[in-house]
Parts: structure tokens; sequence; C-alpha cells
């Protein structure tokens, strides 16, 4: 019951229109309409204040010559200068950009501030009143009407207020009109108890017109600010919250800080459980980020899996580090998604303006840079930004442009692995290896450009590119020679795939057979049925498919039971390790023996010595790759390699 009526009080004061039977409204709803009601009583405050002042003024006029002229001085001189001194501030802070969200607190400093304006003038009848000339009553009468009309008028949105400002006056009037003798007093008793109530209903009646008015556009713009799936803000809204907290910044030195995150394994659950599951994932990640923050502040959706906060009024940078540990800390708990635990993971990185930056554009891609870094280390990993990241994102944006660039200037190139079948101690065929030469830079690792041409599209032009010279070098080779070419995410399933493999194999009268396509697990998709089709059409052309890094993904066992693969390849960490650690030999056996009971080749990646040489080709895997057989090699050294003397005399057990 205590608990209850300290909540109801705690609402009164608040100037919640609940507590008075209106509609129940959330935290973040209520704080917005007091944002505006307060909004509303700084756009009048400047006027009344500067009344109230003159009103003062023109009361110690009218008291000049009364035998309370000294007090009614004080009483004059302090009021004024009160109302001066809040009117400058009204106005100062009528110039910062109008908030989003008051606190309750807020709203309780204007309701006291609202009783003790109207106790400074209920005190006005009851202390000079009886004392004053005819006239000096009339000004006393006609100011405290005035006042009754002008703070009914001022809190016409916040009834609390309206009500704390206008009782010391109705107090102030009934004293004075209980203590005189004179019998129009009743009646003038009356007169203002009739007055108040139509006041205080009229207050109501638009309070109550207000909210609903605030509630239907705040419903109205939902649709254009919120995100529709986590019902967070969106990129639009995060983007005026951004804009709020620079002109804040501008006006009035206000500090804040950007936090951007980046879901560290929101692909994978994507590709692992499909898109549902992907969704409720992110439904799940929005309400545990949101429980992180502030009242006042909200985490908003600004892209598929990224998500930012704006942290407004920032004191310390610690303050914005906190927050950004209870952000990767939320993740610590795994999510429940269809009956199964997902572990989650975020990377955040921060920006604190004005340090880093003062306009939009230069705060997003700071933010952006100290992101990437701390992606870059590893999930849960919170990066401030630094100059460094600058510099990195400005080379990282350089590389980008160069690379749009590297085909048309004939940059790019391939190099070419063998692979050796140890059955027949002779090469097989080549895996096909991109490699760029930059004219300052030199040889860019593909580490460095291949994830940039993901990102920004130019993987299926360079890929297309790739296809075609490929090609082009096989038909030079011998029929048996077949040629390898790995495919990224983007490029398996762009729908123009096919078409441009057909092309190229046509171009360069190439039989498909001889054309292999190396894919990675991560490419595929829960929904087996899109990259069944695409392996299908692939095999039904003639041309071969082998899955890459075996064993270093998840689910392979179901992959290699629904999916149509001619080949697969034994990540390299297990051959390196398997004349060392026994799991890693039995893995190797283990795998060679399943690809042979479902008929399907057997690559070994990454073999260096003669021992894993000779190892391998005891357990009977078909096909080897690495630096013991050769190093990756131009075209024209490709042809030596072929010769079969030479191999011969290389490769012979």
């Amino acid at each position: 019951m205590r608990s209850q009526l300290t909540s109801y009080l705690a609402k009164l004061f608040a100037g919640d229109l609940a507590a008075f039977g209106g509609p129940a409204t959330d935290d973040a709803v209520a704080g917005h309409i007091r944002a505006e009601q307060m909004s509303l009583v700084l756009g009048y405050s400047v006027g009344i204040m500067l009344a109230n002042a003159c009103n003062a003024a023109v009361l110690a006029i009218a008291l000049w010559h009364s035998p309370d002229w000294k007090f009614a001085m004080v009483w004059a001189i302090a009021v004024a200068g009160a109302a001066i001194l809040f009117g400058v501030q009204s106005h100062s802070a009528r110039r910062i950009t109008k908030p989003q969200f008051v606190s309750r607190r807020a709203m309780h400093r204007l309701v006291r501030n609202a009783f003790i304006l109207g106790s400074a003038w209920g005190i006005v009848p009851v202390a000079f009143f009886a004392n004053a000339s005819t006239g000096g009553q009339l000004v006393i009468t006609c100011l405290c009407a005035g006042m009754l009309a002008g703070g009914a008028f001022a809190f016409a949105t916040i009834p609390i207020a309206a009500i704390a400002f206008t009782t010391p006056l109705f107090l102030g009037i009934g004293i004075c009109l209980g203590s005189g003798g004179d019998p129009a007093y009743p009646l003038m008793a009356v007169l203002v108890v009739v007055y108040g109530s139509v006041l205080l209903r009229g207050v109501f009646v638009n309070s109550f017109t207000f909210m609903r008015r605030i509630m239907r556009q705040l419903d109205a713009e939902r649709s254009v600010r919120q995100d529709p799936l986590t019902h967070l803000p969106n990129r639009f809204a995060f983007n005026e919250t951004l804009d709020a907290a620079l002109k804040r910044l501008a006006l009035s030195g206000e500090e804040f800080a950007v936090l951007l995150l980046d879901l560290d394994r929101f692909k994978e659950v994507n590709d692992k459980f499909g898109h549902p599951a992907g969704d409720e994932f992110l439904v799940q990640v929005a309400s545990r980020l949101q429980r992180c923050t502030r009242a006042a502040e909200h985490v908003a959706r600004i892209g598929g899996d990224e998500f930012a906060l704006v942290m407004a009024n920032l004191t310390r940078a610690e303050d914005a580090l906190e927050i950004a540990e209870r952000f990767v800390t939320a993740f610590a708990e795994p999510f429940l998604i269809e009956d199964r635990e997902i572990i989650g993971g975020t990377s955040v990185g921060i920006v604190l303006a004005p340090r880093d930056g003062d306009t939009q554009l230069n705060l997003l891609k700071h933010a952006d840079a100290a992101l990437y870094r701390a992606k870059k280390a590893g999930p849960g990993t919170i990066c401030f930004f630094e100059a460094t990241d600058d510099k990195s994102a400005r080379d990282r944006k350089a590389l980008q442009s160069d690379l749009e660039l590297a085909v048309a200037r004939d940059e790019l190139f391939l190099v070419f692995q063998p692979f050796l079948s140890l059955r027949e101690n002779r090469i097989t065929g080549f895996e096909a290896l991109l490699r760029w030469k930059h004219p300052v830079r030199g040889l860019v690792p593909p580490s460095e450009f291949i994830p940039i041409a993901e990102e920004t599209g130019l993987i299926h032009e360079i890929g297309e590119w790739v296809i075609r010279r490929a090609c082009a070098t096989l038909k030079d080779w011998p029929d048996h020679i077949r040629v390898a070419v790995n495919f990224s995410a983007a490029q398996f399933h762009n729908t123009g795939i096919l078409q441009t493999i057909v092309r190229a194999l046509a171009d360069a009268n190439v039989a498909p057979s001889r054309l292999e396509i190396e894919i990675t697990e991560s490419i595929l998709l829960s929904k087996y049925g899109s990259a069944s089709s695409t392996l299908n059409a692939l095999l039904q052309l003639g041309v071969t498919v082998a899955l890459d890094d075996f064993g270093t993904g998840f689910s392979s066992l179901t992959y290699l039971r629904k999916l149509p693969f001619s080949r697969i390849k034994i990540d390299q960490s297990f051959i390196s390790d398997m004349l060392a650690q026994p799991d890693c030999a039995a893995i190797v056996k283990s795998v060679i023996a399943l690809a042979r009971d479902l008929n399907i080749g057997v690559v070994a990646e990454g073999v260096e010595t003669a021992d894993q040489l000779e190892y391998l080709r005891q357990t009977n895997c078909d096909e080897v790759q690495g630096y013991l057989i050769s190093r990756p090699a131009s075209a024209e050294q490709v042809l030596a390699l072929l010769d079969p003397k030479k191999q011969r005399a290389t490769y012979a057990a």
C-alpha cells in the first residue's frame, strides 16, 4: 500500500496525467510528453517572467504611501530579481535544441518552482491588502486575478504545476477575504471559487487534449523513426538524435559519445538456422542492449546487425566505456532461439565529441574506424577512436579506390599451385590463386584486398575476371589437367554466376570437366534448396565442386550428405599437426575413409614435409597440395612443372 502511494505521488508530481485518470504510458512516452510540456512552459516563461517583474514594480508603486511600503519594496525587488534571473535562464534553455526526453526529477523542480512563485504572490493579499489605499487594493485585486489567469495559461498542459502555482494564491485571497468585514467579501469569495473552478477545468481539458495529440504524433512518427523488427529507433531517428546532440554541443558545449556496435556472429546464426531465427536473435539482442542504457537514451538499429547509441551529457570517457562494457556483458548468457542455445557477441567502437569530431560525417567515420579495429581484435572488444584509426581508414579507402581500377590497369594476375595425385605420381591440376601487384605498394596480400572487394561488391567483377583468365590459361595445358577457382559467398549466390562460367568455358573452348569450383562452408545457407540448386546446375554443366577447408566449419557431415561435392579438401591445420598429435591423425584417417565410402575425392592441403607426404600415401589420400610439391607458380612456369620426365623424377615414391 505504501509503495503504491509512493508510486502515485511520484507520478503526480512528475506531471503524469495517469495520476488524474489519464491513459497509462511507459517511461519513454512519459518522458517525451514531459519534454513537450517543458518546451511549452519555456516558450511562455520569458514573457511571463517579464510580466512578473512588471507586476512587482506596479505593486511597489501602488503601495508607496502604504505603511507597509518598506516590506513591499523588499518583496518587489526580490520577486522582480528572481523573475528576471529565471527569464534569462529560460531564454538560454530555449536556444538549445528541444530535448527528446525530460526526467521526472526535472518536472519535480518545475512544480517546486511553480509553488514558490505562487507562494510569493499568495503573500500579497494577506500582507498588503488590509493597509492599502482603495487604489492599492484595486491594484492588488487586479494583480492576483491576472496572476491566476497567467499561471493557468503558463501551466495549461501540466495540471499539478498549475495547482502548485494557483493554490497559494487562492489561499492568500481566501485568508484576505475571510479577515475582512465588508459584506461584499463573501460574494467575492464565491466569484473566486467559480473563477478557480473554470480555470482548473480548462487546464485539465487542455492537458488531456495535449496528451492525446502528442501520443497520436508519437504513433505517427513511430512508423518513420522506428525499426519494424526490433521496435528500436532506426537510422533516421539516430541521425536526428545525433544532429540534436551536435547542436547542443555548439550552443552549450555539452559533450557526448557515440557508440557503434556490430554483432560478431549474426551472419553465422542467419546462415546456420535461417532468417526467422536471425530475426528472433536480433529482437532478443535489441531487448538486452536497451536494458543496458539510461532511461533517456535509446539504442538504435542502423543496419542489418549494426546498432548505435548517442550518449548525451557525457562528463567523462569512463561513462561511455561502462555502457560499452554492459553491452558486451549482455551477450554473456546464450540466447534461446527455437529451443537452441546460441552464443552471441558484439564489438564496440566509441568516439567522443568534440574530441574526435564535431560533424556527423566525421563522428560516424571515426566510430566505424574504431569498430573495425575492435572487430579485428576479436569478439567482445571495445575500442576508442585513435588517430591511427583515421590513417588506417584512409588507407583502406585509398586501397578500395585503387582496387576499382586494378582490373582495367591489368594489375591483377594469377598464380597456380599444383595438385599431385599420389596414385599416379603426377600433377592432375592447379588451384588458381589471385594476386595484386599495386604500382606503389607492391604485392598486396589477398587477406587485405579480398575483404574490401567483398564489402564493396567489386568481387563480382574481379571474380568474373578470375574465371575468364583461368579458363583462358587452361586451354594451353594438357587435357587431363584441371584448374580450381575459389568462390566467395557473394559470388556463389550471384544469380549470373552460371552464365559467367558458361561464357568463360565457351570463349576458351575448354571442357567443363576441367573447371573446378572451390567453396567453403560459410557460403552455404541453411536453406539447402538454394545452394543445392546452384551446385546441381554446375554438376549438370559438367563442372566439379570441391568443399574447401573441410573440418574447420560446422555441420560438415550434413553438407556432405545433402550437397553434391566432387572433392573435399582437408584443412592444412590438421595436416601440419597430424604427425605430432594423434587426434589430428585420427581425423585425417577418418575423413579419408569417409570420403572413400561416399565416393568423394580427397585433397590434403599444406603438405610441407616428406614425412607428411609418406603418411598420406599410406592412408590412401587421393591428392596433395603444398610447398613440398611446389610453391604457387606463374602460368609460364606451369608448363615446366607439367614435363612428364620431371614429374617422374621429382614425385616418385
